[in-house]
């Protein structure tokens, strides 16, 4: 994992506005009629139209966008998560280890988030609550889903997830479930002992999926999943569990080279109601499983690898559009998918859930063609760059976008 923070440098003069957002992404939508492996165009077909609009977090004067010496309600360090819904989006400040939330979608830049939780005020930053103890705190929150009314947080470096029964529109307001340890004062991985159905190491990503919910459990290299919704109790064991033969195993790849039933690095989940996708960030894939397992099985589909043994990465060499390195967190909308290429620094979109292994994407986001991975661009922080885009969340023709080596959460519209 890349560490937080940013290094580039451009010339800049200072917060972009909304306008500057906006044209700054022009050569991100441009048009193509191909969308082969070599393709280098920008992006194609009807994935076209992408353009940034907020930007929130850190401003980058002098190209550089760093977070703040104090943590404050509008600033972020290294965020990892985000959630976006009509009139509500959700953070996770994983580097100031608290999540931030918006209620009503923020509509300019630099807007302060209105509620902080895992710190008892917005200028506290540190694990544990800064010390406080974990009861309040968090370390290390990056996956984030918001299911009928309730907030859901994967506590990832606490090996938890914590469930609010109402989104809190106070700042420091205690979870009212955590699962994966026996109270909310536990943080050992895997409750200290052995793996077991029921335990947590490094779950970074959690989704709701119809009647599913899910949890990637990524330092057992396994997803987790419960078919009737958020378990009611720590104690409920899930129905499924995938990447794993049993409860208690936890290594690479079940122990062998990659194929279709194995995990190195699960980190989100997402899908429809007819497809399953998980985001295998170790194996620089997406697998995927029609319809969603009710056990243990082999996906039928991968993404960024030619088949579903592959597991290799090219860090040296040019971009392509079926190809990913270290994909971090995928989210579907309908039928398009949105997925955060992590270590080349850019979103690549499928326009229509793609169905055949190796399918190339439609259109790329940060970087002028396929074939570009520097991180932002070699060049500069502007609104339509990324280094390390680190989770990414779909909805109703939005895209947020966690930017962590930029400190940012930047918010995409499509225009057409």
């Amino acid at each position: 994992m890349r560490p937080p923070g940013s290094t580039t440098t451009a010339p800049g003069t200072g917060t972009p506005t909304t306008t500057d957002a906006t044209s700054a992404a022009s050569d991100t939508s441009a048009a193509s009629d191909t969308t082969a492996a070599g393709d280098t165009t920008a992006a194609g077909g009807g994935a076209a139209g992408w353009e940034p609009s907020v930007w929130l977090g850190a401003p980058a004067p002098g190209g550089l966008a760093l977070p703040a010496a104090q943590p404050s309600p509008s600033w972020l360090y290294a965020p990892r998560g985000v959630w976006l819904g009509d009139d509500l989006l959700v953070v996770a400040d994983s580097g100031n280890h608290r999540v931030l939330i918006w209620h009503g979608r923020p509509d300019r830049d630099g807007a302060p988030a209105d509620v902080v939780l895992g710190q008892a005020d917005a200028s506290s930053e540190g694990p544990a609550a800064g010390g406080r103890g974990p009861e309040r705190g968090m370390h290390l929150p990056t996956g984030i889903v918001v299911t009928d009314g309730r907030l859901v947080v994967a506590d990832a470096w606490h090996h938890r997830i914590l469930v609010w029964d109402t989104v809190p529109t106070a700042t420091d307001t205690p979870p009212d479930l955590v699962l994966g340890q026996p109270d909310a004062a536990s943080v050992r991985e895997n409750r200290g002992g052995p793996c077991a159905s029921t335990t947590f190491y490094w779950p970074f990503g959690v989704a709701v999926i119809g009647e599913h919910f899910y949890v990637a459990d990524t330092g057992n290299r396994r997803v987790l999943g419960w078919s009737g919704g958020l378990p009611a109790s720590p104690d409920q064991a899930p129905d499924l569990i995938l990447g794993q033969p049993d409860p208690t195993s936890r290594e690479d790849n079940r122990g062998g080279p990659a194929g279709p039933a194995t995990f190195r690095w699960p980190h989100d989940v997402t899908g429809n109601a007819e497809r399953l996708l998980v985001a295998d960030a170790g194996n620089h894939r997406l697998l995927g499983w029609a319809p969603h397992p009710d056990a243990d099985t082999g996906a039928d589909l991968a993404l960024g690898q030619a088949d579903l043994t592959g597991c290799g990465e090219s860090p040296y060499a040019p971009g392509r559009a079926d190809t990913l390195r270290f994909p971090y967190a995928a989210d579907c909308d309908g039928d398009l998918l949105a997925v955060a290429d992590t270590a080349d620094n850019r979103i690549l979109l499928w326009d229509g859930l793609p169905r055949d292994t190796g399918a190339a994407a439609t259109a790329v986001l940060g970087q002028p063609t396929f074939t570009d991975t520097g991180e932002n661009r070699w060049s500069g922080v502007t609104a339509d760059t990324f280094c390390w885009p680190y989770g990414l969340s779909l909805h109703a023709g939005r895209l947020a976008v966690a930017d962590s080596g930029n400190n940012r959460i930047m918010i995409w519209e499509r225009r057409r």
